[in-house]
């Protein structure tokens, strides 16, 4: 399986380098998730958002990405896929769908520290 080898920011435009190696693209921070008035609008990645769906919006990882993200406080994890770009919401560092949200149990806090992790490139994903 391919991973991401480097995440390098210069002059604020990431890359993701996918190579194969051990090494694995992670983050920590804040999650959010879409509110309902999204449903059905089209994303970044040309798909119409589905709360129902588990897809998430994030800056940098190319769109197909499949993520994992855990909610650090019950320790719940769910992978998405990426098909947006987000949050524009300075310290958050990705959105979810709200039945990510619900299986990762925040929906009522509507937001959770998380950790993120790259498992597959979008030529990998389905």
């Amino acid at each position: 399986m391919k991973k991401p080898i480097a995440l390098l920011t210069i002059a604020g435009f990431s890359v993701l380098a996918w190579l194969p190696s051990a090494a694995v693209a992670e983050e920590t921070g804040l999650a959010a998730y879409y509110s309902d008035v999204f449903q059905g609008r089209k994303t970044a990645c040309g798909e119409s958002y589905d709360k129902n769906a588990l897809t998430a919006a994030h800056n940098t990882f190319p769109c197909g990405t499949q993520v994992r993200v855990t909610n650090l406080e019950n320790n719940r994890s769910v992978v998405v896929t990426i098909n947006d770009r987000g949050p524009s919401t300075p310290g958050r560092i990705i959105d979810l769908s709200r039945r990510a949200a619900q299986e990762l149990g925040y929906l009522k806090k509507g937001l959770a520290r998380v950790k993120v992790e790259a498992v597959s490139s979008p030529e990998e994903s389905p």
